[in-house]
């Protein structure tokens, strides 16, 4: 089969079974789950197949093919419904499947009691539907629209329990606040379109790489403006806070959107994209005094301040799933700081790994809360590891690879990262100091939540879940441990790396076994070698805190009001509320007054008044009596007289 067909099939088919679960199976839950499924799991096959057709493993530098039909064509602007196939296509349209069908399997267990079990399927397919038209874009065009049908399956899926206020709340704050960010996202898809007369990446691709300075004083306002479509979707600070508050989906759902689809979304655009962030610095003349930052400064700062405030908080949170939310802002920062410095091969390298690991513990979460009856609250916890012994070695297997522990694959990307800022000392000592910090919440939640004893009756009530959420839980498992010699990263490298600059060379390139294990400490001795001390370190330090597994967290107590702060999520939420009754809220009042007193008041009632009181003048003239018309006349020929004469 030709390797166009294959991707046409891959993203046509969630959008069938989205249409047939809602038009026709609504009432067969079975055979809608069947659908979903079945559909997602096509696609990852087919993205299989196309691997091996088309070699993503061994890709050639620069060869991608095109399947494009004319869909628009307005004056200058033409777009094709295009869809691009290369290494990092396909390596995303892999995970993204791969992981969505574990998802996907695991959902038939954990939801299996919703009564609206075939909506959920449905919304499941149309989020994987408009993740893969992301992935699959040929243009920016293309991008933006599958990239608004993303915002629209999240809000679906978020608020799913709509009926609990909480969950509708946080859908309309994810949609609201990444309206803010896709509205960046649209300007900088203008202007770029406006400088250079095309949306097609190819195309634009191949104009700056023969003149980089093509957007003129655009060139990094342009890149910036895009850049705002990754801080929305990805959820960059400031807009980070919709994400934490995703967690009122159901929890495949969070798994969903914080491991492989719509958080990955705004990574895999900076790196499609990258051509249009690594220019030399220009601004226009009423930015000047910017002079000299480049795009990729912002955005390398953005995401390391991004992965501070999330461990940060993370550090302070008592709902496991919350934990894992700030986890995933964590991480993200981390992958678009790599992007900043100028290695997108690293920042997608940590994306990919980060889908199975984060994955893994989303799910690992949604079976202690599926054990104990919904209950998410660390602190009503403990003992768990002698009552789930599989959720619970999976979840271990989950967390070493997020703190980047080897041989799992985490500590493989996360080695890349800090490489990629070793030259940024600043930021080599934010990632570093980031990275003690995972350990130390991840290690706080296990201490706290799966050893010691219970805390709750709940604990003792506990029971395995089926097999059917159990086994996405060890298939994720083994692609956490084995992820960083699948060779990805080499496959990253030859794509991305000539593209930023560099080359191919590194410590992903192809090797044995033990070569690979132990590359990070030739690549990059310095980073690996801090990485693993700060590792440690945040380790030790959790296990002094909680191994000992206390009725209360102690950190408060040694921290103060700093603790309170990392709680309350440093009262971005609090501030955000102010700012918006201080603008919004007043501007708001002010239209209001307007609306309703000088718009409706004066204008509309006073001219509906006016007309009244004259007509009901006029009226008492009409007396139909013959004298009072004849002295009227009469007056009216005086009054006329007296004006001709004056």
């Amino acid at each position: 089969m030709r390797p166009e067909t294959l991707a046409w099939i891959i993203l046509l088919l969630p959008l069938a079974s989205a249409a047939a679960i809602t038009l026709l199976t609504r009432r067969q839950r079975r055979l809608s789950a069947a659908l979903s499924i079945g559909a997602v799991a096509v696609g990852f096959v087919a993205s299989l197949l196309l691997t091996r057709s088309f070699g993503a493993l061994a890709p050639r530098d620069g060869e991608f093919l095109l399947a494009s039909v004319r869909w628009l064509e307005v004056g200058p602007l033409t777009v094709d419904l295009g869809l691009r196939l290369d290494a990092l296509s396909n390596l995303m349209l892999m995970m993204v499947t791969g992981v969505g069908l574990m998802i996907h399997l695991y959902s038939r267990g954990y939801m299996a009691d919703d009564a609206s079990y075939s909506r959920f399927f449905a919304c499941l397919s149309l989020f994987m539907f408009s993740m893969l038209g992301i992935v699959l874009a040929s243009n920016f065009v293309m991008m933006f629209v599958f990239w608004e049908l993303v915002g629209v399956s999240s809000y679906l899926l978020i608020g799913f329990w709509h009926e609990r206020a909480s969950a509708a709340d946080a859908a309309k704050k994810a949609f609201l606040t990444n309206r803010l960010g896709d509205f960046g996202f649209l300007l900088g898809i203008i202007l770029v379109w406006g400088a250079l007369g095309t949306v097609d990446f190819a195309e634009i691709q191949r104009t700056l790489e023969s003149d980089p300075t093509a957007l003129g004083a655009l060139a990094t306002l342009g890149g910036v403006l895009v850049f705002m479509g990754t801080m929305g979707k990805s959820a960059q600070f400031p807009l980070h806070v919709w994400l934490p508050d995703a967690m009122e989906g159901p929890t495949p759902v969070s798994a969903l959107i914080h491991a492989a689809t719509m958080v990955a979304a705004g990574v895999y655009m900076l790196a499609r994209a990258f051509f249009l962030f690594d220019l030399p610095a220009a601004w226009p003349d009423c930015l000047s005094f910017l002079a000299g930052i480049s795009a990729l400064d912002i955005i390398a700062w953005i995401g390391g301040i991004t992965a501070l405030l999330a461990a940060l908080m993370a550090v302070q949170q008592s709902d496991i799933k919350r934990i894992l939310a700030y986890s995933t802002l964590s991480q993200l920062g981390f992958m678009v700081m790599a992007i900043g410095c100028a290695k997108p091969d690293a920042g997608m390298f940590h994306l990919i790994t980060h889908a199975f690991f984060k994955a893994l513990l989303f799910l690992g979460a949604g079976s202690v809360i599926h054990a104990l009856h919904h209950e998410q609250n660390i602190w009503k916890m403990g003992g768990l590891a002698a009552r789930l012994p599989v959720t619970t070695w999976t979840f271990v297997v989950g967390t070493l690879a997020l703190c980047g522990v080897p041989p799992f694959s985490g500590f493989y990307s996360k080695d890349g990262i800090l490489a990629a800022a070793e030259s940024r000392p600043l930021l080599f000592g934010l990632a570093i100091l980031v990275a003690g910090l995972t350990t130390f919440y991840m290690a706080r939640l296990y201490f706290v939540a799966f050893a010691g004893t219970p805390r709750d009756s709940h604990v003792a009530e506990a029971h395995e879940s089926p097999g059917v959420m159990l086994w996405p839980l060890r298939w994720l498992a083994i692609a956490s441990i084995l992820g960083g010699f699948w060779g990805i990263e080499h496959t990253l490298q030859t794509v991305l790396a000539p593209a930023a600059g560099h080359g191919a060379a590194g410590h992903g390139a192809a090797g044995g076994f033990f070569a690979t294990l132990l590359a990070p400490f030739g690549h990059a001795p310095l980073a690996a070698c801090l990485g693993l001390f700060a590792t440690g370190f945040g380790f030790a330090l959790a296990y002094s805190l909680y191994a000992s597994a206390p009725a209360q967290d102690p950190l408060p107590a040694r921290l103060g009001s700093l603790a309170r702060w990392m709680r309350d999520k440093f009262y971005f939420d609090e501030l955000y509320d102010v700012l918006v009754r201080v603008t919004h809220d007043a501007a708001a009042a002010v239209a209001d007054w307007v609306d309703r007193w000088l718009v409706a008041g004066l204008l509309v009632r006073g001219t509906l008044g006016g007309v009244d009181v004259c007509g009901r003048i006029l009226r008492l003239v009409q007396t139909g009596n013959l004298q009072t018309y004849a002295f009227l006349a009469a007056a009216g020929l005086v009054l006329v007289l007296w004006v001709m004469l004056l």
